[in-house]
Formats: C-alpha cells, structure tokens, sequence
C-alpha cells in the first residue's frame, strides 16, 4: 500500500469521478484506474463503482474514507512536525541521461547545494526506461530524460520541457567535417562514428538518420559525456542534441566544435519528470524549479 494511492481515493471523492480526478491529478483515466485497482485487490474491496457512464467511489470506498483520510492527515502532521529541520536531512536522488549535464545540471546542483547546504543529491546516470522505473519505485525523486518532438509521453509522471534543440554533429575542429557548412549523410558515413548504446534517444535518431547504412567504423558508447570525450581524442564524430554540446567545457576550450545536420529538422526535447503525487518534499520542489529557471536562462540568447 502506498500514500499516493489513498490520496487518489481521497480525490476521485472529492472531484466525484474518476474523470475529474484523473484531470486535476494531471493523470491519464487507465493510469488513476489501475492504481486504484491495485490496491483494491490488496483491500479486498471494490473501491471504484465502474459504469459505462463512469466511476466514482463506491459505498465500501466511502465507508472506509473516514479511515483514509485518518492515514493522510497523520502523514501530513508526519511531514508538518518534522519540518524543515527534517527536509535538510534528506537526499534528493536526480537520475539523468547525461544530456544537458554541463550546462545545465551543474549549474543547477550548485545554485541547489547554496540553498540548501545540509541536502545530499545523489546524480545517477541511467538510461531512460531505468530513471522511469526509478521514479515510479520511489528510487529516484526527479528524472532528465530526453524525447523526439512527437514521441509519446508516459502516463503517471509530471512532465516539463526544460529545452528543445537540434541534432548536431559534433567533431574536432580539425575534422574534415568541421570545414563543412552543414553535414550530410554521405559524408557523416565517410568517417568514424560514435554512437549511443541501444536504449538512448540518440541511439533511435541515428538508426532512423542512417536508414540501414553503416559508417566506415563506429564506436558504441554510454552516454553524452563519453562520446564527447571519445570526439576531443579523435577518435570520430558523434551526433548529440546542440544543447548537449554548446557552453560544454570542451566546446568553450574550442576542443570540440558542431556543425548542424543538413536537411533535418528534427526537435530533440530535454524534460524533467516526477512522479505524479499530491505531496512533494519541500527539496525536491525547490530542485525542481531551479531546473525550470536556469533552463530559460540557458535557452536565452
């Protein structure tokens, strides 16, 4: 049984259906429906009258609402005694693709770290369908994840864009590709490769960009970071998201340098999830927000 479950209860009661609950909770109708669901098959109770019409809370929910509503507000009395004396104990867990990690994760954990000086954060890089899990098993408290304009986004997670970008090749300066206004397929094929394991947005754009051809060689890496590291040493090119490249540490140094993809317009999207809950740690909220304004700030010109 988790709080957030019983916190859904409370609130298709108070909204009255399921419908309007799943819209003030910002969830999907099957993502609330099949919470509920489960813990109606721990209850052993039907919680949820279902129509065709709709669902609402049923006469067994409501009789066991006054203990329900016993179990929330003595979470939230929990959560009020301990205060904010309690909250700079803790440890926000942040799990991130790699993407954006110099410009804008640093920034953001050290304006963070200011605040908040007692906080741990602990930064895990993973792939995304692992942040996912993390996030929804309480493992992780926030997640950057990257997406192609277009993709799906996944039900029961708090979403927000923080930057939108292009895919771009990145390379030494003293690449052959680097004299190239724009860099077509042909001649991204002619050199070394670096791309992403399976598993990565990138790994996705750059099978769908090849169509089945391969280049002269290719290396397979974990993550941005490394395949800008693999770039500055020459070992090739690699395609990352602008966002991921430009105000890096080795762009600014003038080690490694982008030139854009010709005829491709394709939008990558950089977001923060959470997992949807009626109540946030005061921490997490704060990490949260700092990522919202420093990502307008990065996308200033």
């Amino acid at each position: 049984m988790r709080i957030e479950q019983l916190e859904y209860i409370a609130a298709v009661t108070r909204f009255g259906s399921l419908r309007r609950a799943a819209e003030e909770l910002h969830l999907s109708q099957p993502a609330l429906s099949e919470t509920v669901r489960n813990l109606e098959r721990e209850l052993g109770v039907d919680l949820l009258e279902r129509k065709r019409s709709g669902a609402k809370v049923s006469d067994e929910g409501r009789e066991l609402l006054p203990l329900i509503m016993t179990v929330l507000d003595a979470v939230d009395r929990l959560r009020g005694a301990a205060g904010d004396q309690h909250r700079i104990s803790r440890m926000v867990r942040l799990g991130t693709v790699n993407t954006a990690t110099v410009p804008l994760l640093i920034p953001t954990v050290r304006e963070f770290r200011s605040a908040h000086p007692a906080t741990q954060v602990e930064v895990v890089g993973a792939q995304q369908g692992d942040i996912h899990r993390g996030l929804l098993e309480g493992a992780f408290d926030l997640g950057l994840v990257n997406y192609l304009h277009g993709d799906d986004m996944p039900p029961g997670f708090e979403t927000t864009e923080l930057l939108r970008g292009r895919p771009v090749v990145c390379v030494r300066p003293d690449s052959p590709l680097a004299a190239l206004d724009a860099v077509d397929v042909d001649s991204l094929l002619a050199e070394p490769l670096i791309v992403m394991r399976s598993g990565y947005v990138m790994h996705r754009f750059v099978h769908r960009l090849l169509r089945g051809r391969t280049p002269s060689f290719s290396y397979s890496t974990d993550g941005a970071e490394m395949g800008k590291l693999m770039v500055a040493e020459g070992l090739g090119a690699t395609v990352l998201p602008d966002f991921s490249v430009i105000g890096d540490p080795l762009e600014r140094s003038g080690t490694i340098t982008v030139r854009p993809l010709a005829e491709d317009e394709t939008d990558v999207l950089l977001v923060l999830q959470r997992r949807h809950a009626v109540s946030v740690p005061r921490a997490v909220r704060d990490l949260h927000a700092l990522f919202v304004r420093n990502a307008r700030a990065h996308r200033a010109p």
